[in-house]
C-alpha cells in the first residue's frame, strides 16, 4: 500500500497526561502521527489526555470512581441503570480495577456504528473484551508497555500482611482477560526488547506477533537549562511514590546512609500517600531533612529541577521502557539506573547500571558522582546525545507508520 493519509483511532482508558506513561505515550504518539500527515482521533476515559492541535479527543464518560477530588463516590441511582456502569461500581466495591474492561464495552458501543471512519484502531494496553470485538470489524493493533502480571507479583511479595495480599490479588483480577485477549491479537507493539520477551512469557504470544517501538522522549520540553549551577549532593527521582515496583524504597535507606558524611538531599517528583509505605518509611528513618517530596510540578520547574540536581536515579525494580531516565538523559544529568526490565536498553552506555533492589550499590555509585564532576558531566553529555540520536517521537511515530502500512497490505 502506497503512504497515504492514515485515519487512525487510538484507545486509551485512562490517560492521565501529568502522571503515568499512558498519558505521555497518547499524547507525542498521536501528535507525532498528526505532525506526519494523518489524521487522529483519542477516545479515552477520565483522566482525559491532553492532546496536540487538531488531534480530537472524544472522551467516553464513566463513574470515574478513581478521581483524586470525588475518590470512590456512590453513584447516583440513574446512574446504575446502565449495565456498564452497574459492572463498574460494583467490581469497585469488590475491591477489583474494572476500567480496563468497562471502557473496553463502552468503546465498542461508540465504534460500533463508526467504523468506517477510519483505517486502524490502536489500542493503547486496555486489551478488553470490547477491543477484541472491535477487531473483528476493522483491523487493529494493541500496544502492551510490560506485563502487568509483573505488576501483580511484586505487589503480592511486598504487601505488608495477609489482607492486603487479597487486596492486590483482586486489584489485579482484569490480566486474566488481558491475557486471552491478547493471544488473539494478530500483531502486539511493545516498547523494549525486554518487554517483548517478558510478555511473550507471560502472556503465551508467539514471538513473531510482536513489533518493537521504542517511547520517544519530549525533547521540546526536556531539555538543559544554561546558566543554573548544579549541586552534586542533589539528587533528583521521579516516581510514583508508593508503588513498590518503583524501588523508592531502596533509595532512601542510600540516602539514610550517606547523609551522615554528606549534606545529601533527595528531590522526589510525586507525593507519599499519607501513612503509606514511603511516608512511614521517612519518618523511621527521620529522613525529613534530607528528603523532599515535589507533588505534581509544571514543566518549567522540572527542567530547573533536573538542572540543579547533581545527579538523576531511576530506582525501579522494573520499567518495560523507562520515561524519567530518558528524560533526565534529556536534560543531560548525570544518571544512575537499574537493570529492572527494559532500562539497560534505554541508559545503554550513557549512565551507570546498579542491579534493581541493591542498596549498598546505589550507595556506592552515588558517592562516586559525588566525588568525581568531571565524569559526571561527561555522562551527562553522552546522555543528551543518546536521546536525540535514539529516542524521538518523530521516530516512533514513522516506525509505527510502517506497521499500519503492513497491516493494511496483508489485508488485501
Amino acid at each position: 500500500m502506497k503512504k497515504k493519509c492514515l485515519r487512525i483511532c487510538f484507545l486509551s482508558y485512562r490517560s492521565n497526561p501529568h502522571c503515568g506513561g499512558q498519558g505521555v505515550y497518547i499524547k507525542h504518539l498521536s501528535g507525532a502521527l498528526k505532525d506526519l500527515g494523518h489524521r487522529v482521533d483519542v477516545i479515552s476515559g477520565p483522566p482525559y489526555p491532553e492532546l496536540a492541535c487538531n488531534v480530537r479527543l472524544i472522551g467516553l464518560q464513566s463513574l470515574n470512581l478513581y478521581d483524586p477530588d470525588n475518590l470512590f463516590r456512590t453513584p447516583r441511582v440513574k446512574e446504575l441503570r446502565s449495565l456498564i456502569n452497574l459492572y463498574e461500581w460494583l467490581s469497585v466495591c469488590a475491591m477489583g480495577f474494572p476500567e480496563p474492561t468497562s471502557f473496553g464495552f463502552r468503546a465498542y458501543q461508540y465504534l460500533h456504528s463508526r467504523i468506517q471512519d477510519y483505517d486502524i484502531v490502536h489500542d493503547n494496553q486496555s486489551l478488553s473484551y470490547g477491543v477484541y470485538g472491535i477487531s473483528r470489524h476493522i483491523p487493529l493493533i494493541s500496544t502492551i508497555h510490560h506485563p502487568i502480571s509483573i505488576d501483580r507479583k511484586i505487589a503480592i511479595q511486598t504487601a505488608p500482611n495477609f489482607l492486603r495480599k487479597i487486596q492486590a490479588i483482586r486489584w489485579f483480577s482484569f490480566i486474566g482477560m488481558q491475557k486471552r485477549v491478547a493471544r488473539k491479537m494478530s500483531r502486539i507493539v511493545t516498547v523494549s526488547k525486554c518487554s517483548a520477551q517478558d510478555i511473550h512469557q507471560e502472556f503465551r504470544i508467539p514471538m513473531d506477533r510482536f513489533s518493537i517501538v521504542p517511547n520517544g522522549i519530549d525533547i521540546q520540553s526536556f531539555m538543559p537549562v544554561p546558566g543554573v549551577q548544579r549541586d552534586p549532593f542533589r539528587i533528583l527521582t521521579t516516581t510514583s511514590a508508593d508503588m513498590p515496583l518503583k524501588g523508592l524504597k531502596f533509595l532512601l535507606d542510600a540516602v539514610a546512609n550517606i547523609r551522615h558524611h554528606r549534606k545529601i538531599q533527595l528531590y522526589v517528583v510525586g507525593t507519599p500517600k499519607p501513612d503509606g509505605l514511603i511516608e512511614k518509611h521517612v519518618q523511621q528513618e527521620q529522613l525529613h531533612t534530607h528528603v523532599h517530596f515535589l507533588g505534581r510540578i509544571d514543566q518549567h520547574t522540572y527542567n530547573d529541577q533536573y538542572a540543579r540536581a547533581g545527579m538523576a536515579v531511576v530506582p525501579s525494580l522494573y520499567e518495560g521502557f523507562g520515561l524519567p531516565a530518558g528524560e533526565a538523559m534529556a536534560c543531560a544529568v548525570p544518571l544512575i539506573s537499574t537493570t529492572g526490565g527494559a532500562l539497560p536498553e534505554v541508559v545503554g552506555d550513557a549512565g551507570i547500571l546498579i542491579p534493581p533492589g541493591n542498596t549498598n550499590e546505589l550507595i556506592k555509585k552515588i558517592n562516586y558522582l559525588m566525588d568525581q564532576p568531571d565524569e559526571a558531566y561527561l555522562l551527562g553529555q553522552k546522555g543528551y546525545q543518546r536521546v536525540h540520536q535514539e529516542f524521538t517521537w518523530k521516530k516512533a511515530a514513522e516506525k509505527m507508520v510502517d506497521i499500519y502500512l503492513d497491516i493494511l497490505d496483508r489485508r488485501i
